[in-house]
């Protein structure tokens, strides 16, 4: 299964791995090893994490406080937000749109 990122995805994984970056040396590259990681156990399973919807899931990464909202397509995942889990929680919504 392919799996591609929004444009505004993409923007918030490269601030997150800049902001760990910053707070310490080899900390960003960290941070985008586990959301590698993440994104290789959505490929692999991708209804098995917590919906949000019919085809809305979100996959925790597991050394951080992220997680990966996605929409499931036929062929394809498409990462709508690479979500701080401590912000607010559906700041994504609009970002949604028919796969």
């Amino acid at each position: 299964m392919r799996v591609t990122f929004l444009e505004v995805a993409e923007l918030e994984l490269d601030e997150a791995v800049a902001y760990y970056h910053a707070e310490s040396s080899g900390l960003g590259d960290i941070f985008l090893s586990e959301v590698i990681s993440t994104i290789e156990r959505i490929r692999r399973y991708p209804e098995g994490w917590q919906s949000l919807g019919s085809r809305l899931r979100r996959c925790r990464t597991r050394r951080f406080p992220y997680g990966l909202i996605y929409q499931i397509g036929e062929d394809e995942v498409l990462i709508v937000a690479v979500a701080n889990l401590h912000r607010e929680p559906i700041y994504w919504r609009d970002r949604l749109s028919p796969l």
